[in-house]
């Protein structure tokens, strides 16, 4: 049970008066522990408490006579599985929670993270009010004195500096109209400098995973992974950072009598689960799959016809594969022959297998080759394309698939487009704009169809030498819109970075790190945004379920929701005409219903058309309807339909795929790394805690590898420069190991 700070404070007042009132000799702490000692005093003074200070528990009491209780469901913000909540409103108090039984994906049960969301709208310790720092002192403002301040200094940042000198830090806790939104306002202000916590989260996987097979998300579902036999675990603890999901993993074990392996450097909470327990030395994923590899080609274990007919350069695999010996693998990675070999023999014969990770083997300077080393396993077994097996990616934050979707990323627009001119123009289509009032907007067309700078460098980008960044000037402002200032490992100079800005804005709930890192003394505005339980939008689960959050109940104290707050900068920018053209807006709040309905009309790339408001409300009103494991509707208003989750399953069926490795980086073949290869960082979600500091809202720490961008150095990220990790056509996969 949660305890709040002041109820705590209470009850040991509380004691204190009953411990004071139970006898003429009263008991305090110094006489406590000067007559008797700690245990047999705390006996005699328990004993000595009168009858009438202990009373029977009792449930809280029900609404007030007349009150009308309203249902209303909405998604859990703690992490990617997509539980439903259900909430008990009485005269507009959240009043009770339960979980959502008719959902098949919680089916009735929440984590402890979970069923603790509704102290979020209680508001013990959020930001209530818009504050702005003066001489070191926090000062209360209105919201019209903050916006209209915040939006003048913008303006005067961009005609001196150009657009590239405000950077725009997002977030994973954004609904998918909020990400989408916010990607179109960096557009509409003229820069590529947006971002959000995918970068030091999952980027490495989607690059990864888009090279090869085009889309770089889970292949299957949570549900779909009950129909697997053999389930393999590597770089994930779903029992503690997913513990919702570990039910259909742990029940189609048990159903299908499947194989659970657990390939981990430490015996977690999931490994305790698994048939097979495989302790492998931290950072050798690469070795370790190539060493199953090469047990499966030299015994024939690969799917031949599945290569044949759906991948080429797996012979270039075979040659690389040829070098990792099982005494080599041993040397590496520290795991026997026999062990390796047993392991790689249920993968590729007792199918359907699936491998699952999370960021256990992206957060790495190798996490890209990782992820290419795992899809290449699946190929090699044909273990993809098909129920029950696949790459199940167990994603972080509640929304980071959708906000990576919807384009809050320094390399493309929304939904995978890109920065080419054919992308722009298309979104401008959509938009209902003038392309060259668009180009306009940026320095350049060379800065407008470049990448922006990454969040692991935006500091880089304020405190370098101005020749040293190509663009206009060094960044000079930041809005941070529910992201953790705590997300990197260089904290000194990011605290350096933040005291360098002529601006920082950030909207959160809470206050965060951003507050308090630096020593800032002026122009730092604190603005209250509402948590997800307090407006409505859709958001996507790992498995890319798309599913829709009612509100709960108004945003409380006079925080706003993400969606007015940016209509009101764009308005005071002069932007909010042509950003709202298509979107209703009902007084200073634009309607969430519009602009998944904008969405659908621009994203034909990935699955999102024809995910309209209409039908996700009809899915969450009808979750009863829908069969556990295929997810699909069997009767009512839905019949038929599938639970909003798009393309499942759908990229094994088109096409052949292409394989092309490239030679391992001494880092990832186990000799000593280079002094840069920082080791994998912890995520810091554990089964009861989640290193929050905000709404949930705090990405993982790490240091990608080294890919070129428009600053003067090399920059840590996971993404492929330019567009090229989402350009490739989706008929073809494509892995490149590096």
């Amino acid at each position: 049970m949660l305890i709040k700070r002041t109820e705590r404070h209470a009850r040991r007042g509380a004691l204190a008066g009953a411990l004071q009132g139970s006898s003429d000799g009263a008991l305090d702490r110094r006489a406590f522990l000067r007559r008797s000692g700690l245990v047999a005093g705390g006996l005699a003074t328990l004993g000595a408490l009168p009858l009438a200070s202990v009373r029977k528990a009792e449930a809280g009491p029900p609404p007030p006579a007349g009150a009308q209780v309203t249902i209303r469901k909405n998604i859990c913000t703690h992490c990617s599985v997509g539980c439903t909540v259900v909430a008990e409103v009485a005269n507009g108090v959240w009043i009770g929670q339960e979980p959502g039984w008719d959902s098949p994906i919680n089916r009735g049960s929440h984590c402890a993270k979970g069923a603790s969301v509704r102290e979020l709208v209680h508001g013990d310790r959020r930001l209530k009010y818009p504050m702005k720092l003066v001489n070191g002192q926090w000062t209360r403002v209105s919201w019209d004195q903050a916006i209209d301040e915040i939006g003048a200094k913008l303006t005067a940042i961009r005609e001196k500096s150009g657009p590239d000198s405000v950077y725009w830090l997002g977030s994973a806790k954004f609904s998918n109209e909020g990400s989408y939104l916010y990607r179109k306002f960096a557009a509409f202000w003229g820069t590529n400098n947006v971002d959000h916590q995918a970068r030091i989260c999952h980027s490495t996987t989607v690059a990864g995973v888009a090279n090869t097979w085009g889309y770089g998300a889970m292949t299957n579902s949570y549900n779909d992974i009950r129909n697997s036999k053999t389930l393999m675990i590597m770089g994930g603890n779903p029992a503690e950072a997913h513990p919702v999901s570990l039910q259909h993993l742990l029940e189609g074990k048990e159903l299908n009598r499947a194989n659970f392996i657990s390939v981990d450097p430490r015996l977690t909470r999931t490994s305790a689960h698994a048939t097979e327990y495989v302790r492998v030395r931290p950072g050798t994923h690469i070795p370790t799959i190539y060493g199953m590899l090469w047990h499966i080609f030299q015994n024939g274990w690969e799917d031949k016809e599945f290569i044949k007919q759906r991948v080429y350069g797996m012979d270039d695999v075979r040659k690389e594969v040829e070098k990792w010996t099982p005494d080599e693998v041993e040397r590496v990675t520290g795991l026997p022959e026999a062990q390796v070999k047993r392991v790689a023999e249920m993968f590729a014969k007792q199918k359907p297998s699936t491998l699952i990770w999370a960021m256990g083997q992206t957060q790495f300077t190798v996490g890209t080759a990782n992820v290419r080393a795992s899809c290449i396993l699946l190929l090699a077994t044909g273990n993809v394309g098909n129920f029950g097996n696949g790459a199940n990616i167990f994603r972080g934050h509640c929304n980071v698939q959708g906000a990576t979707d919807l384009g809050l990323d320094i390399v493309t627009l929304p939904l995978y487009y890109g920065l080419v001119e054919g992308a722009w123009k298309h979104w401008c289509r959509v938009w209902e704009v003038d392309y060259d009032w668009m180009l306009s907007r940026f320095d350049s067309k060379q800065i407008m169809e470049a990448p922006g700078i990454p969040s692991t460098r935006w500091f880089d980008a304020t405190l370098l030498p101005k020749d040293q960044v190509a663009q206009k000037d060094n960044v000079k402002a930041m809005l941070v819109f529910g992201h953790g200032g705590n997300t990197i490992t260089r904290m000194p100079q990011a605290a350096k970075g933040i005291e360098k800005l002529d601006l920082l804005v950030v909207g959160d709930p809470h206050p965060t790190t951003w507050a308090a890192l630096s020593e800032r003394k002026n122009d730092t505005y604190l603005l209250p945004i509402c948590t997800q339980f307090e407006t409505s939008g859709s958001r996507t689960a790992s498995n890319r379920s798309l599913q829709w959050g009612e509100q709960i109940v108004k945003p409380i104290f006079e925080s706003k929701d993400d969606y007015e707050v940016m209509y009101l900068l764009a308005k005071r920018l002069g932007l909010a005409d042509r950003m709202f053209k298509n979107i209703k807006v009902e007084g200073d709040r634009p309607v969430s219903e519009d602009i998944l309905r904008e969405i659908n009309r621009g994203g034909w790339s990935t699955g999102y058309c024809g995910q309209s408001p209409e039908r996700l409300k009809l899915h969450m009103a009808n979750q009863k309807d829908f069969e556990l494991v295929s997810l699909r509707a069997k009767d009512g208003p839905a019949k038929g339909d599938r639970h909003p989750h798009a393309l499942q399953h759908q990229s094994a069926r088109e096409g052949r795929r292409q394989h092309l490795p490239r030679p391992l980086r001494r880092g990832a073949r186990g000799q000593a790394p280079r002094r840069q290869h920082a080791q994998g960082q912890p995520s810091g979600r554990r089964l009861l805690f989640a290193r929050l500091g905000d709404q949930g809202r705090l990405p993982r720490i790490h240091l990608w590898g080294a890919q070129e961008t428009r600053l003067g150095q090399r920059s840590h990220r996971g993404r492929e420069s330019g567009d090229r990790a989402h350009r490739r056509q989706q008929s073809r996969w494509r892995v490149l190991v590096d």
